[in-house]
């Protein structure tokens, strides 16, 4: 995690679930991550099945020049990663794991800048399955931020985070062969993976993909 507000975000989170796999959304304090708050939004399951943004931070609604609550977290990726998104949404929902992401957005002027997002697993009426509390921050932040709106934007490296409580190491190849499956690339694409360097980390390509294998922090 580079960004500060990521930081921010995932400790508290990692802090208020104490030794559950994920909080319940009650437990969420905004005042507790003042710092971050203009970079957190909060997803929820919609009627179509699919997940919309249910709040969203001020920095968040400036950099796509729009309000964001109430949109479709989904339609915002290129169409080859939607499904790529599916997967690791799936990931955090269902085994509680926690998504690291970085991706380029795009506007339609074709200006190019890198944000970094983070997924967390967020318990509603008891259910993990309905709520995300995420936070995505722009890693630079240039001229044209908030006049320009991001109009795509497509996914360039992944890290998951599993539960202390479940040992998912081994399923690491399964799940980034699983997501780079999705996006459209090879099915042999865990015997593709090359072996790369990503903030320090020893990770894996996958086309345009890099996956660091996933960690307790």
């Amino acid at each position: 995690m580079q960004m500060p507000s990521t930081n921010t975000l995932y400790t508290y989170w990692n802090t208020i679930r104490g030794a559950r796999s994920a909080p319940d959304r009650k437990d969420i304090d905004p005042t507790r991550i003042r710092e971050a708050l203009a970079n957190t939004f909060i997803l929820e399951l919609n009627d179509e099945d699919k997940f919309s943004f249910r709040l969203a931070g001020s920095h968040l609604c400036t950099s796509y020049c729009r309000e964001l609550k109430g949109r479709s977290f989904s339609a915002l990726w290129h169409d080859r990663d939607q499904d790529a998104m599916e997967t690791l949404i799936r990931a955090v929902t269902e085994d509680h794991a926690v998504a690291l992401v970085t991706f380029q957005g795009s506007t339609a002027l074709h200006t190019k800048t890198s944000f970094e997002m983070i997924l967390m697993p967020l318990r509603h009426n008891g259910s993990s399955h309905t709520r995300i509390l995420g936070g995505m921050t722009a890693t630079e932040e240039p001229y044209w931020l908030g006049v320009q709106p991001i109009a795509e934007q497509r996914i360039t490296g992944l890290r998951l985070i599993w539960p202390d409580e479940m040992p998912r190491e081994e399923s690491m190849p399964e799940v980034a062969a699983s997501v780079v499956n999705d996006i459209g690339f090879a099915p042999a694409a865990s015997s593709m993976a090359m072996p790369t360097t990503l903030y320090g980390r020893t990770a894996r390509r996958y086309a345009h993909l890099a996956v660091i294998d996933g960690g307790r922090n």
